[in-house]
């Protein structure tokens, strides 16, 4: 079965994750399922967002609120070479000044959410520096999940959500032109060329 190289991927959020100083009050926690819409440029992307990860969805719902996801993109694919349809797609606001406070990491053993096939989840260098970034898998991904067995950072990313519909635009994302030149390191020939834009994320 693929895999995405955990240390690697691990590597290439922590390079373009965006950080923010200062200290705000935490959101409210989400205490029901709630739905978002992403407009996409390539079409619509419902998802719901998970009560049993409090902090983390209730950090998304912010920015969705904030409307601060509005003119975000997706900008990274990255695709295991054994199978084109297995992977992920990566995205966030543009200016890094849109990012509220890095928020507390929910593991999943915490929520008990794993990256399935549809599942969001939060970027992050080193546990708890999550603010704005997050991904979206395609396909099932438990090398992302937390692992207390492994050494070194074991904890995972923090799922916090699913799409519920749009699958076949997160597919058409993964699939979309990349540049063979753009990024560094292990995100080199991952950087979507064009973007695809966020024009907007709702509640729906």
């Amino acid at each position: 079965m693929p895999s995405i190289d955990k240390r690697a991927f691990l590597v290439g959020v922590g390079a373009l994750a965006a950080t923010s100083a200062g200290a705000e009050s935490p959101p409210a926690p989400v205490a029901a399922l709630t739905r978002v819409v992403l407009q996409t440029a390539l079409g619509a992307i419902t998802i719901e967002l998970a009560p049993t990860a409090p902090i983390t969805s209730a950090n998304f719902l912010r920015y969705v609120d904030a409307r601060r996801f509005d003119g975000a993109v997706f900008y990274r694919a990255v695709k295991t070479a054994d199978d084109p349809l297995f992977g992920l797609i990566q995205g966030g606001p543009r200016d890094s000044d849109k990012a509220f406070p890095p928020i507390a990491h929910e593991s999943t053993t915490q929520t008990g959410l794993l990256h399935k096939d549809g599942a969001l989840s939060m970027a992050r260098y080193a546990p708890g520096t999550a603010t704005s970034e997050f991904f979206v898998c395609i396909g099932d991904q438990p090398s992302l999940d937390a692992d207390p067995s492994l050494p070194g950072d074991n904890l995972g990313f923090a799922a916090f959500a699913h799409v519920t519909d749009g699958m076949d635009v997160v597919r058409a994302i993964l699939k979309s032109p990349k540049s063979p030149t753009a990024g560094e390191g292990v995100m080199k020939g991952e950087m979507l060329d064009p973007a695809i834009a966020i024009a907007t994320a709702r509640r729906g």
